[in-house]
């Protein structure tokens, strides 16, 4: 481990006790105290580059106190545009930020978007209801009242998820502060089930990364050994890669737990990101809170059962980084330019690329994956419906062995970054998954296979709770 990934995992690990203090707290104790803990690990972590933070988020307040019924453009126009010149300073000669900056700027421009989308949804409602003449019941997730300044600073710097996520928007963090009777949210237990698989996840992280560095892959030896070998390495390389994130995001959801931290009634069908999708009454008592079955999905940030065992490309990108895939979802892929599902796809594997930094390691990952849901939709709408039950099974097993190889695949570019790196090893290969999705993709529409939206055969067996979210979205 380095020495940035050591402290990124101290930062979480305090990040558990902490929440047990804040958990049972007032409300103005909740704000302004996760507000100076986060800004203290922000300095701390940052230096002076936690001055970039400060500009973004002046910068969107500002936006949303001049336009508050089209902010929401605004600030996505003015939090991206600034990333590409947060990532240009060292070609500007100014000082390079430190990693912990970067991480900080990433969550930040994800809260400063929604927060300007659900600030033009309160601004369209209440334009609604002056038009009406008749004010309405409160729609669910709407905000009571446009933030001030310094309500925008303390959810811009709450220490929850400051640097690895999850990402929650504005009205889960009120939700939060305004928690009626948090003595009677479940913390312990809930924090205990959610982090047992950790430690294991963390010694095969350890253990794979050393029988496998990555940085063999850069070696002029690596390129001479069998293709076999060449095939098998990016399997150990990914796995590593999934261990190491499993170990930081269920860390950090153990850190959102500990405080209560986007606890909702199972009722409510909380969604990961989003948050509640159904309105639950408030309990009035501490024996009505406690009578309820709560759960933790609006924060939940990785499944990682489905992630490695789901059949599709499509459903293993809705169990990886879940909040961050919702955002998309939210705030990118539904205004989209275009109707296409694998347009839009495409268009939002773009911006994610983006987002995520100017490496072309993850424009040509990201821009693989428009290409495999394209593939696998065509092939599947075309043959699958075709086949017997025992077929479908033999099917989604094949389906299943391919989908992680193609992650491996793509990988590699995620974790070598350069183009060079990326497309030797691709080469070293023969680029078999693009060549093979353009195959199964021509083979698909040459036996009359439609678009993934336009699919109506059944989904691929998964989990009963799989399930259920795919309905609802």
């Amino acid at each position: 481990m380095t020495p940035e990934e050591w402290t990124y995992l101290v930062v979480l690990l305090i990040s558990i006790p902490i929440g047990f203090l804040f958990k049972k707290a007032g409300p103005g104790l909740k704000r302004w105290g996760a507000a100076a803990v986060g800004l203290g690990l922000t300095l701390f972590t940052c230096g002076p580059h936690a001055l970039h933070s400060l500009i973004t988020i002046l910068g969107t307040w500002a936006l949303i106190q001049a336009q508050p019924c089209s902010c929401h453009a605004l600030a996505l126009a003015w939090t991206f545009s600034y990333l590409l010149f947060f990532r240009a300073l060292s070609l500007l000669g100014l000082p390079t930020p430190t990693p912990f900056t970067n991480a900080v700027q990433l969550l930040l421009t994800l809260k400063l978007v929604s927060l300007a989308s659900e600030v033009q949804d309160l601004h369209l409602a209440q334009r609604k209801e002056i038009a009406s003449g008749f004010s309405k019941e409160p729609t669910l997730g709407l905000l009571p009242d446009v933030p001030s300044l310094m309500e925008t600073l303390s959810y811009s710097y709450c220490y929850v998820g400051i640097m690895t996520g999850p990402f929650f928007r504005y009205r889960t963090y009120l939700d939060w502060l305004e928690q009626p009777f948090p003595g009677a949210v479940p913390s312990l237990r809930p924090l205990l089930r959610r982090a047992w698989p950790a430690p294991l996840f963390g010694l095969l992280f350890l253990l794979s990364s050393h029988l496998f560095p990555l940085e063999a892959v850069r070696e002029d030896a690596f390129y001479a050994r069998p293709l076999p070998t060449r095939l098998f390495y990016m399997i150990p390389v990914f796995f590593a890669f999934r261990m190491r994130f499993y170990v930081a995001w269920i860390a950090a959801e153990c850190g959102c737990i500990a405080a209560g931290f986007g606890a909702y009634p199972v009722a409510a069908k909380a969604r990961a990101g989003g948050g509640p999708t159904l309105q639950c009454p408030t309990p009035s008592s501490p024996e009505d809170a406690a009578s309820l079955e709560y759960d933790y999905e609006a924060i939940r940030n990785i499944d990682c059962y489905n992630t490695d065992f789901c059949v599709r490309v499509r459903d293993g990108m809705r169990y990886w980084n879940m909040t961050v895939q919702w955002w998309l979802a939210q705030y990118i892929y539904k205004s989209a330019p275009f109707r296409s599902y694998v347009l839009r796809s495409a268009w939002t594997m773009l911006l994610s690329a983006y987002w995520h930094g100017l490496h072309p390691g993850y424009y040509l990952s990201f821009m693989t994956i428009p290409l495999c849901l394209a593939a696998e939709g065509s092939l599947e709408s075309a043959l699958r419906r075709r086949l017997s039950p025992r077929g479908q099974r033999a099917w989604d097993w094949v389906h299943w062995f391919l989908k992680m190889r193609a992650y491996d695949y793509m990988c590699m570019g995620f974790v070598l970054l350069s183009m060079g790196d990326t497309l030797r090893y691709w080469a070293s290969i023969y680029y078999w998954v693009h060549f093979l999705a353009l195959a199964c993709l021509g083979l698909g529409l040459a036996l009359g296979g439609g678009s993934p939206s336009k699919r109506k055969t059944a989904s691929p067996a998964t989990s009963g709770q799989a399930r259920e979210k795919l309905r609802e979205e």
